[in-house]
């Protein structure tokens, strides 16, 4: 596999970018191509032994599309950014996959722009994996558009189940709407008219409406809504675990003596709580429904995650998932 990393994207790019691109090319067996403002890359490279043995090369892009810029139209203005080389080396064949942690919108215009939708799909959609006591639960769409028909859901629901199955290893996943009540009465027109289509299909095991605290509990295996809500409870999760972690370390800090013995015996408990819940271990999720692999990083993503991120497209390309979405689809009447 080889892969091109929006080296430029992200929080703390170029160089925590650089880092886990480093991470990830001694442990996966992929080929990684940095794109971005080579000066940079190669000045932070020289801190990294040994790296001109290790599988990475350098593309030179003078752009950077920023947060704040329209990311449709800063991709059709920015030729050079780093995100649009990166995703014309996925394109052309001269790479597998594209990854970047910087604006959401840009590397999703990109994607659509560049790659393209595959047939059949009328909008793309990020699939986050989200931890819970029994795995993940895989929601989507988080982020990559804010409006949704029917159709679109249940789109994403087919693409989803097919993800879980395939790169995720779940058996005949269990596909929730999100909604307001289990009932098929309850929610707005798009949820009750969505529902229906769901209902009516056997081509994935749709187990009904799936509410609010359905996903962290891993009741089902992917649950589908549009990218407005999909966002907003992804973003309410996480400040929901930094909360409660920091509650807990308080809680800790201004106890007595035999309470913070008691805690220190719990300790690597709760370490593995907080990995099991850390969004880094899961690195990035993938835009599906394009012509391609795509792989959105946080923006604050830390060395860590990016290596990790760079597992998931790994998974991706080797799944073949992109093939099996497209056989689908061409099955499936709207």
């Amino acid at each position: 596999m080889k892969l091109a990393v929006d080296a430029m994207g992200g929080d703390k790019a170029p160089a925590e970018i650089v880092k886990g691109a480093v991470e990830a090319a001694k442990k996966y067996p992929c080929e990684i191509v940095l794109v971005g403002d080579e000066t940079q890359i190669t000045e932070i490279l020289r801190d990294e032994p040994d790296w001109q043995n290790l599988p990475l090369t350098i593309k030179h892009a003078d752009e950077i599309i920023s947060m704040g810029e329209h990311p449709a139209d800063a991709v059709r203005n920015k030729k050079n950014s780093s995100i649009v080389v990166a995703t014309r080396l996925v394109q052309s064949g001269e790479c597998d996959a594209v990854l970047s942690a910087g604006s959401t919108g840009a590397a999703v215009a990109a994607a659509q722009l560049i790659l393209k939708r595959i047939h059949g799909i009328g909008r793309p959609a990020i699939a986050t994996p989200f931890p819970t006591p029994k795995g993940v639960t895989l929601l989507l769409d988080s982020g990559a558009n804010v409006d949704s028909k029917p159709e679109h859901l249940v789109q994403s629901g087919i693409m989803g189940s097919l993800y879980a199955e395939h790169v995720l290893g779940k058996k005949n996943p269990r596909v929730g709407l999100l909604n307001i009540g289990e009932e098929d009465t309850k929610g707005n027109e798009q949820a009750k008219e969505t529902f229906q289509l769901f209902k009516n299909m056997t081509t994935i095991n749709f187990t009904g409406n799936a509410e609010g605290r359905d996903i962290p509990a891993g009741d089902f295996d992917v649950i589908v809504c549009d990218g407005f809500v999909g966002n907003v409870v992804l973003k309410f999760g996480e400040g929901m675990a930094l909360t409660i972690f920091a509650l807990i370390k308080e809680a800790i800090e201004n106890a007595n003596v035999a309470t913070k013995l008691g805690a220190l015996l719990l300790m690597p408990t709760l370490k593995e709580l907080a990995k099991k819940m850390d969004a880094s271990e899961y690195g990035g999720a993938p835009l599906l429904g394009v012509n391609g692999c795509c792989i959105i990083s946080h923006g604050t993503s830390s060395a860590k995650s990016i290596c990790n991120a760079i597992g998931v497209a790994n998974g991706y390309v080797k799944s073949n998932i992109l093939e099996k979405i497209k056989a689908a689809l061409d099955q499936q009447k709207f």
